[in-house]
């Protein structure tokens, strides 16, 4: 590797400060894909979180030849409603989320669980996020990474920092919800937090190895 940057696929904002504050410590720069709006937009069809990783990372990349391109896929997964709304998780608030071209509002998505989960007790909200982060160069998939965090769904929101479904999750081993976490904790104790320290733990031996 000729330099130690990576760039991410994506316009969330939030997602680019996770990935930053964790990546900073090591020395690695963590930027987006210049005039990422301008290309493309990569239509995540996939059934599976893996899938939709791994069809951005590559497809972005051709458009960056030579640089590691991080993409990630990533959602919420609640037991109650039979792993809803999963990859979906994005555009849930619409009719038809497998088929939707665009995101939902976060609150509207927020909302539309809390519906869905009205009337179901605490002991049986349990959810969890995953999150799976696929790294490619020139149009291929180097390595994908994993990562999981289990929780709560509360019954109203909770907490100001985060996006998505952050202040609907409670994690208990802390008792706080994601959106009540600061940069330092979200990395911690996050999906995208343990699946980013499994990518950065392959980057070093990369590095190194000037793959």
């Amino acid at each position: 590797m000729t330099s130690r940057l990576v760039l991410v696929a994506t316009s969330n904002s939030g997602k680019l400060r996770d990935f930053a504050g964790a990546a900073a410590p090591l020395g690695i720069t963590i930027a987006n894909i210049p005039n990422l709006s301008s290309l493309p937009e990569v239509a995540e069809d996939g059934t599976t979180f893996e899938a939709n990783a791994r069809k951005k990372a590559e497809s972005y990349s051709l458009a960056v030849p030579g640089e590691l391109v991080l993409a990630d896929d990533s959602g919420l997964e609640i037991d109650a409603l039979g792993g809803a709304p999963g990859v979906h998780s994005a555009r849930y608030a619409q009719d038809e989320p497998h088929t939707a071209e665009r995101n939902s509002d976060d609150a509207a998505n927020n909302a539309r669980v809390l519906r869905e989960l009205e009337g179901i007790p605490e002991q049986k909200r349990t959810a969890r996020f995953v999150c799976v982060l696929a790294v490619a160069r020139d149009g291929h998939t180097l390595h994908s990474f994993g990562g999981t965090a289990e929780g709560i769904i509360l019954g109203a929101p909770r907490g100001m920092n985060g996006f998505g479904y952050d202040p609907l999750f409670f994690f208990p081993a802390i008792h706080k919800t994601f959106a009540e976490l600061d940069a330092e904790e979200k990395s911690r104790y996050s999906h995208r937090g343990a699946a980013f320290r499994a990518f950065l733990a392959w980057y070093r031996v990369a590095d190194n190895q000037k793959l």
